[in-house]
């Protein structure tokens, strides 16, 4: 189920991003766009969000337990699970 966006665009506003959209990129005026010459701090993959899919699935008490108490606090024991699976499917592609 799709999540309704909670402030929709004003149609005034989506029908300039629309038009902006339509225009091939060598016409669309960035000089009024900051200059960003420093990108030390910047992060790769930060808006990056792979497609989920909600299953259910039985693990073992003492293993669910286990990532619920020892997750990074910036992410959650689920998140943390799902990045096992995929660290243990990246190592072991043929």
């Amino acid at each position: 189920m799709k999540k309704k966006h909670s402030n929709p665009v004003p149609l005034e506003i989506q029908a300039e991003i629309d038009a902006l959209a339509d225009l091939p990129e060598t016409e669309i005026n960035t000089d009024d766009l900051p200059k960003v010459h420093n990108w030390s701090g910047a992060q790769r993959g930060v808006f990056y969000r792979p497609i989920k899919q909600q299953i259910t699935l039985r693990l073992d008490a003492d293993l669910l337990d286990w990532f619920k108490n020892n997750h990074p606090q910036d992410e959650g024991y689920q998140t943390s699970i799902n990045r096992v699976l995929r660290e243990y499917v990246t190592q072991h592609q043929t």
